[in-house]
């Protein structure tokens, strides 16, 4: 049986909330976009039962087993006796399911956010330390598959960006 208690759902939405990317510590999968769904298939009360349905941000992700395990001790930690965690391929994530929160969270902790004028990292990516678009690029990949390695040619500090997809 399929509840919609709307109080307990944003409690889970809450509670989701503090659980951040292991690989971007500074946004929570909520900011990332990736949790597409929460089902409550009984109540907290009764016999806790829940389903949280997650898309990796690129197949293959290797943060997403540690996702899923983080979302299932929360869940548990919270009182639900029973916490699937259902992985989705499609629709395919993409960045426009991130936050604009997210992305001023991702800007602030020095990594490029995502920008849709470039479908694949080039030159001219705002540089998160200084603001110049005087940018190139070094490599389409950064510290991780998702980003690419560029460097700002005024203040020379490299920096990652959050390719779009």
């Amino acid at each position: 049986m399929v509840t919609t208690d709307n109080n307990e759902l944003q409690d889970c939405y809450g509670w989701l909330a503090a659980i951040h990317d292991p690989e971007i510590p500074v946004l929570s999968i909520l900011d990332l976009g990736i949790v597409r769904n929460i089902e409550l298939l009984s109540t907290l009360n009764q016999e806790g039962h829940i389903r949280v349905t997650i898309t990796a941000t690129y197949t293959g992700c290797p943060a997403m087993d540690t996702i899923a395990m983080l979302i299932k001790m929360e869940l548990r930690n919270k009182g639900y006796k029973k916490v699937e965690v259902e992985r989705s391929i499609s629709p395919a994530w993409t960045t426009d399911w991130m936050t604009q929160e997210g992305k001023e969270k991702l800007r602030a902790y020095g990594i490029a956010p995502p920008d849709k004028r470039f479908s694949i990292p080039d030159n001219g990516i705002t540089c998160p330390q200084c603001g110049s678009s005087n940018t190139r690029l070094l490599s389409e990949f950064g510290s991780t598959a998702c980003k690419s390695l560029l460097q700002c040619n005024d203040c020379a500090e490299p920096f990652d960006y959050f390719k779009c997809h």
